[in-house]
């Protein structure tokens, strides 16, 4: 189980295929997953006007493409430092690459930058 960090309207994914073919994903992989938990339909955000309604592009039991962004497990990087995140999270991609969602929530890694993910990294308030 994931955590989805971006406005697409899913809030929890589960893993179901891993597109490297390895066992375990790291951040800046591009994975299968398929929506368990999902944002209200209808939920407008902060500030919205009365009649205001916005759509969720996702649904329930949707099967989307995602990149890994935050994993639990230790990450070295080239220059020796160990980095480490609390949860296992990731944004939502359409097949051809671009994200789903126009905003990131929360802080993504920097890794990202290495495996050419840098529109996650441009729609995200912060990376480590």
């Amino acid at each position: 189980m994931l955590n989805c960090i971006d406005n697409s309207g899913a809030t929890v994914v589960e893993c179901i295929a891993n597109m490297r073919m390895k066992r375990h994903a790291r951040i800046g992989d591009r994975i299968i997953v398929v929506v368990q938990k999902s944002r209200n339909l209808g939920e407008a955000g902060p500030g919205a006007g009365p009649g205001s309604v916005t759509a969720a592009k996702v649904r329930r039991g949707d099967i989307r493409h995602a990149i890994v962004v935050r994993t639990v497990n230790k990450v070295q990087r080239k220059d020796g430092m160990v980095v480490k995140f609390d949860d296992n999270a990731c944004a939502l991609i359409g097949k051809n690459g671009e994200p789903i969602g126009t905003r990131i929530n929360g802080v993504v890694g920097a890794e990202l930058r290495d495996k050419q993910w840098s529109k996650i990294l441009s729609l995200a308030s912060m990376h480590v």
